[in-house]
């Protein structure tokens, strides 16, 4: 996935009220589940039919790296879904998310001023209405290109521009180079 994406799934793993399974049995046992049955999931992870119900009989108790990471992935994907939708509700319509970031930043503005860009560490609260604008481009699936532009915009407006009392020429953000990325709802 990307680097955004990834930061906001963490976020809202965070709201987790109970640890995903973390075994490869247990995460088989919940991935049937969820998809009420063996086939499917051998299909979605790529393996055989056997194998899965292997895993469900605690048969193989140490997949593969990659089946490992495929697994944990898939699991934390569909684990506590209304949980995951509550926390994003909030963080969309009162609480906003905060952004902890180290990367390159500059933007351009009129002839005159200093817009050259540098690394800058800044932890900033953005508004509700952002953080909706991130989950709703993540869930329709947008590249990791376009969720930078997004979180560009935001750290335009809150930060640069102080929520309209400053830098009212500005034009444009670059948010490039990240070296850290973190969310927190």
């Amino acid at each position: 996935m990307s680097l955004i994406g990834d930061g906001l799934n963490k976020a809202v793993q965070k709201a987790f009220t109970r640890p995903a399974p973390k075994t490869a049995g247990p995460q088989m046992r919940y991935l049937v589940k969820q998809y009420k049955g063996t086939k499917a999931v051998a299909e979605l992870l790529g393996i055989s039919q056997r194998t899965v119900e292997r895993y469900v009989k605690d048969q193989i108790k140490t997949p593969r790296k990659n089946l490992a990471a495929r697994m944990e992935h898939e699991v934390k994907k569909r684990w506590q879904p209304q949980i995951r939708a509550k926390a994003k509700e909030k963080a969309a319509s009162t609480g906003g998310i905060v952004i902890d970031t180290r990367a390159r930043m500059g933007y351009t503005a009129p002839i005159g001023t200093t817009d050259q860009d540098r690394i800058r560490h800044l932890t900033i609260a953005l508004p509700p209405h952002y953080a909706a604008r991130l989950f709703d481009a993540q869930e329709a699936g947008v590249s990791d290109a376009r969720l930078q532009e997004i979180a560009a915009e935001a750290l335009k407006e809150v930060y640069f521009q102080d929520g309209g009392r400053r830098a009212g020429s500005l034009e444009e953000v670059r948010f490039t180079d990240i070296e850290h990325l973190e969310f927190d709802l």
